[in-house]
C-alpha cells in the first residue's frame, strides 16, 4: 500500500489559510489524508500530511504540480515524494 502513499511537507511564513488551501488542492484531486501533523515555530510553519492517492483519478505527476503550484500561490515551499522513497531516504 505504501507505493499510493505520499508524504506532504508545508513549510514558509505563518498565515491565514494554508491548511484550507492544501486541503483543498488534495480534495480536487480525490487525495485522502490519512494523518497530518503542524506545528509553528517562532512565527515559521510546517506541517506533515501522509495522503493516499489510491482512488485518485489523477496521477501522481499531475497531483505533485498542483501543490508545487499552490505552495507558490502561498509563498510556501511544498514537497511531494512518494512514501516508500522517504522512507528510504531516512533508512540510509
Amino acid at each position: 500500500m505504501s507505493d499510493q502513499q505520499i508524504i506532504i511537507t508545508v513549510s514558509g511564513v505563518d498565515k491565514v489559510g494554508i491548511v484550507a488551501k492544501v486541503s483543498a488542492v488534495l480534495a480536487k484531486f480525490e487525495v485522502n489524508i490519512e494523518d497530518i501533523k503542524q506545528t509553528l515555530m517562532q512565527g515559521h510553519f510546517v506541517m506533515f500530511m501522509l495522503c493516499n492517492i489510491e482512488k485518485s483519478s489523477y496521477s501522481f505527476k499531475e497531483i505533485k504540480e498542483a501543490l508545487t503550484q499552490t505552495g507558490e500561490e502561498l509563498g510556501m515551499e511544498i514537497w511531494v515524494q512518494r512514501k516508500e522513497i522517504f522512507d528510504n531516504m531516512h533508512n540510509i
